[in-house]
């Protein structure tokens, strides 16, 4: 939440108190759950599948319920219902909406709507991989749940750097149209709110008419270029950087979100 908190600051809206007091009940909430599981000899604990599968499922649940603080307590989204169906639309990248009207919403709630939809997009128990093993817990199960895909092996031999690879590129991409985003007229704040739901294909946008409120055909191809490169494998993309040919499994993936889109 600190990334809204600063949107909200700089542009001195009604905003950073309620992320403020979200912010401060999730990381209570958070140490409390957390002291009890962590390991006390420094080693990573073994999960099951089993336990894997309930984690990414209580996980979600969670996410979403911490995620609808920020909308609840600004008191822009109506009942603790909406705040929470505006959350969970967020983070599983729906894109469904309470709002019927976008724009008069403040900033700073704006971003964190639009940057949960972006957490989403890769998953944050992926996020959570590269932090679970400071808690002496192991990640493998976890990322098995959580990331059904035609590239299931592990990009490293550690479960928590083939995490990290994956939210490098996906960053790494989003920054990219971000840049691009701005070259056609958006300003910082507007181009970072597109990305952010472009990636995860969710379409949140700040706008009430989305893109069309730019009227623009170079934003719209950007946009549409984004999407389909988010529509395949974040595994598929490290391993063209880095020159890895693509399994079998992977090209398939590809050619048809790309023959989908000429369809």
């Amino acid at each position: 939440m600190m990334l809204p908190l600063l949107v909200g600051l700089a542009c001195q809206d009604q905003s950073a108190a309620p992320l403020l007091k979200s912010m401060g009940i999730t990381l209570l909430a958070g140490l409390m759950l957390s002291l009890p599981f962590r390991s006390k000899n420094g080693k990573a604990g073994y999960i099951s599948q089993r336990e894997g599968m309930a984690i990414v499922a209580l996980g979600w649940m969670a996410v979403g319920l911490f995620g609808a603080l920020p909308f609840y307590f600004s008191g822009q989204f109506g009942t603790f219902t909406n705040a929470m169906f505006e959350s969970v639309s967020g983070f599983t990248t729906t894109g469904a909406s309470v709002l019927t009207e976008i724009e008069p919403v403040s900033r700073g709630m704006l971003f964190w709507r639009s940057f949960i939809q972006w957490l989403g997009g890769m998953g944050i128990i992926v996020l959570s991989l590269a932090i679970l093993p400071f808690l002496g817990v192991g990640g493998m199960q976890l990322y098995k749940a959580e990331v059904p895909s035609p590239v299931p092996d592990k990009l490293k031999p550690r479960i928590r750097d083939t995490a990290t690879i994956l939210w490098k590129v996906y960053a790494l991409i989003t920054l990219v149209e971000i840049v691009l985003l701005m070259f056609g007229g958006m300003d910082l704040y507007d181009a970072a709110s597109h990305a952010f739901t472009t990636m995860p294909t969710g379409g949140f946008s700040t706008k009430n008419t989305s893109v069309a409120h730019f009227d623009s055909v170079y934003i719209d191809m950007v946009i549409t270029v984004f999407m389909v490169l988010a529509g395949i494998n974040f595994t598929l993309h490290y391993q063209l950087f880095r020159g890895i040919p693509w399994p079998s499994g992977g090209i398939p993936s590809a050619v048809f979100s790309w023959g989908g889109l000429s369809c």
